[in-house]
């Protein structure tokens, strides 16, 4: 089994987790202004604890959004740098497959569907269900607004979108299911054993309000495109 450092940070509370065969230590640290101060002791803290030093670590991986813009982007510039400085390789993890997971463990759902609360009125949610205690995709991550969340059959709900717009999720759900280290570090090593890693160069977060954006730029600069030709 590898050892897997994990670091999440998308949301008001930073996790570090160091997954080691079946055994996962964490540590945890509220208050989103301070992440970027807290994370690296806590990752000391882990190293300490566990006994071992970076490089005797298989990867280093991180939740790679979606989520809070500067979170998000903490996360990885901190996984690049133990990265490039152990000479290990990353695992990018999208916050909601560790959403799923967590509520996979935690509550026993088989169907899941996570949605997590992305400011200005809006949502990132993606569905997933789960095959031998992994997550299957099927409705792939997207933002939209809280009344055009739209899965397929009735999943277990979780994530802190459903109390942030609780008018649009009536049926409620688990509202406290919230990305953790935990859950990147063990989704981690399945990727790692698949050979699914990148290098800390390569480490990118996932922006899913950008890629929004820049698809409606995209969207202005056709119809431009096909006004001008007409």
């Amino acid at each position: 089994m590898p050892i897997i450092l994990a670091i999440e940070t998308s949301s008001e509370t930073a996790s570090v987790a160091l997954l080691r065969g079946e055994d996962v230590l964490s540590r945890v640290s509220s208050g989103v202004r301070t992440h970027s101060q807290a994370v690296l002791p806590m990752i000391q803290e882990l190293l300490a604890e566990a006994g071992i030093s970076l490089p005797q670590c298989d990867a280093i991986a991180f939740g790679s959004g979606p989520g809070s813009f500067t979170g998000v982007r903490t996360a990885c510039g901190v996984a690049q740098g133990l990265a490039f400085g152990g000479k290990l390789p990353a695992v990018p993890v999208m916050t909601l497959d560790a959403m799923a997971l967590a509520c996979h463990q935690q509550h026993g759902a088989n169907e899941v569907l996570a949605v997590l609360d992305a400011r200005m009125g809006e949502v990132y949610w993606a569905q997933y269900r789960f095959d031998n205690g992994v997550p299957v995709t099927v409705l792939p991550p997207v933002l939209s607004a809280p009344a055009d969340v739209q899965p397929q059959g009735t999943p277990v709900m979780c994530g802190n979108g459903l109390s942030a717009y609780a008018e649009a999720f009536p049926a409620g759900g688990f509202a406290g299911v919230m990305p953790h280290a935990a859950q990147i570090a063990r989704l981690a090593a399945i990727a790692f054993a698949a050979g699914h890693t990148v290098t800390a160069a390569e480490a990118q977060p996932l922006y899913l309000r950008n890629k929004v954006a820049y698809t409606q730029a995209e969207r202005r600069d056709m119809a431009a495109a096909k006004e001008s030709g007409a």
